[in-house]
């Protein structure tokens, strides 16, 4: 606790001063943030590889994914390490299984946010109205189709993207902001439990 409370105020102290000696801790800390951080990637990996392991083991639902995400783990860092050039094997495993994974998945999400938004967007209420209508200019704005939805209102021209631009740049930018200034105060304020030793959840116990 001693050492959350000296490291935490003088993080928010180097805030404020122009003291260099202050700078050069602030640059000090980056550094060990590196080394920790190089450190949870270790801890996450085993983690990974003991869980599927794991898995494997008392053959729970679908272990035998468990041994391909295994072996693309090995197979990734293997290549990485060995062969460090732009031609090898790990590049072109990047860019031939990784990305169109990926892309796959990001395909698939579309689906499942048209099925949530179909059982959300019900406009039994106002408000439910209201969002039913933001999210379906915002998502036809969004889409090539949107481009050609346009017309005039009182000689004014109005398109589509132009509405849902300005429904993202006004009133959700507006909550958005609301919302992160929330999130702003609730994290100082519990910055500043931790530092003054009333918040000890981190330690692993709640007393």
């Amino acid at each position: 606790m001693v050492v959350v409370f000296v490291v935490g105020f003088l993080m928010m102290v180097q805030f404020f001063t122009p003291n260099p000696l202050f700078l050069r801790l602030y640059n000090l800390v980056l550094d060990w943030k590196q080394v920790v951080l190089g450190c949870t990637f270790i801890l996450g990996t085993w983690s990974l590889i003991r869980y599927h392991l794991t898995k494997i083991q008392r053959r729970q639902e679908s272990w035998q994914y468990s041994y391909v995400t295994i072996i693309g783990l090995l197979v990734m860092v293997i290549s990485a390490g060995i062969w460090r050039t732009a031609s090898g094997p790990y590049p072109w495993l990047f860019n031939n299984v990784q990305v169109p994974m990926q892309a796959t998945m990001f395909s698939l999400l579309a689906f499942f946010v048209a099925s949530a938004s179909y059982r959300a967007f019900r406009a039994r209420t106002v408000q439910a109205t209201l969002l039913l209508v933001a999210g379906a200019l915002v998502m036809l704005g969004r889409v090539p189709i949107g481009n050609y939805i346009r017309g005039e209102l009182f000689g004014v021209e109005i398109s589509l993207v132009a509405i849902s631009d300005w429904v993202l740049n006004v009133p959700n930018l507006a909550a958005k902001r609301g919302i992160m200034i929330g999130v702003g105060l609730g994290m100082t304020a519990t910055a500043i439990k931790i530092i003054l030793g009333i918040e000890k959840t981190y330690l692993g116990r709640s007393d």
